[in-house]
């Protein structure tokens, strides 16, 4: 079993804060690397995840979900 993590209610919320994902990178200070690493349903650490979720003001769950698939 391998794990992926989704981050489409992200995504999501920030269509329709009107933001785009630089956005987001400016405003809490993450780098390229990073974005991408989201994008391909990579982990990041939960640091990140905390300053996103303080700079739009959700909770961990609205920004990233946990997807078991079999291998």
């Amino acid at each position: 079993m391998s794990v992926r993590y989704n981050y489409d209610g992200l995504w999501k919320m920030l269509i329709d804060k009107k933001m785009k994902r630089k956005d987001l990178a400016d405003k809490t200070h993450i780098t390229s690397a990073t974005m991408a690493k989201m994008s391909k349903e990579r982990p990041v650490s939960m640091e990140i995840i905390g300053r996103i979720c303080e700079a739009i003001d959700c909770d961990i769950g609205d920004v990233v979900t946990i997807v078991k698939t079999e291998k």
